[in-house]
């Protein structure tokens, strides 16, 4: 870090959680209005006040997101949407990377727990005790429910945070056998710069700059069964990986 940043990061990352905080309590009692509209209308609304909270944030932190478009989300279309994982930062940039308003994400449990966040969580997203297998299945079963409504799902396949040194962790089967047995298309994101904007080991190292997402190709699952999960992750997991290296992408 050079000597001006030293001198002014005590200052900068107060501020940083400061606004954060700022800015949840301000979409707070939209959220608590949202909760008496029932679902799917509630998510949808969450999600919205959800990335009105993100873009205001990331903002006022100095980082500069952009989306680099290989192929655009159908916002008329559902996808199974999956990213790669490697930072705390991640969660308001799905917001930036997705800009449409019918999805839900996999997310954590215990981030449910969290004061005034958790309340807005739980409702823009499916959660799950990965600790508990009941719980992972009736994940799935919700995940389904949600793909009937012909809203979208987010999913981390990495499961928990890439601390590998490689581009990526390898995947779980979930996001995959979902989107075979519900016959919807994988459509994978890629954060390339989120390590840099926040580093994995401490939620006390954000720093302003740069922070793109790219979109890439949907992978078509038309026709394909269970014995084609290892082949569909291989082939999300190759593209992601191709990815991070064409774009220069931080992933340690």
């Amino acid at each position: 870090m050079k000597p001006i940043k030293k001198i002014l990061y005590p200052i900068y990352l107060p501020y940083c959680y400061l606004t954060f905080i700022a800015g949840l309590l301000v979409v707070f009692p939209f959220v608590l209005i949202a909760t008496m509209l029932g679902q799917p209308v509630a998510g949808n609304l969450v999600v919205k006040l959800s990335r009105a909270w993100s873009d205001s944030w990331i903002f006022l932190i100095g980082v500069r997101h952009k989306n680099i478009v290989e192929s655009p989300i159908d916002k008329n279309r559902h996808y199974v949407f999956v990213a790669n994982h490697i930072s705390y930062i991640d969660i308001p940039l799905i917001f930036q990377g997705i800009r449409k308003n019918s999805f839900r994400v996999l997310g954590k449990k215990e981030m449910g727990k969290i004061p005034v966040f958790g309340t807005l969580y739980k409702l823009a997203v499916v959660l799950i005790d990965r600790s508990n297998p009941q719980s992972r299945a009736n994940s799935i079963k919700e995940l389904q429910k949600v793909l009937d409504q012909n809203i979208s799902i987010f999913i981390f396949p990495e499961g928990t945070f890439n601390e590998t040194g490689q581009p990526l962790k390898s995947f779980y089967d979930g996001a995959f056998r979902l989107a075979i047995e519900m016959q919807t298309p994988v459509k994978p994101i890629v954060f390339l710069d989120a390590v840099k904007r926040m580093h994995h080991k401490s939620i006390f190292s954000i720093t302003p700059g740069k922070s793109r997402a790219v979109h890439l190709p949907e992978i078509p699952v038309e026709g394909l069964t269970m014995n084609d999960v290892a082949s569909l992750k291989k082939t999300t997991f190759d593209l992601m990986e191709e990815c991070i290296k064409k774009y220069g992408g931080h992933y340690q």
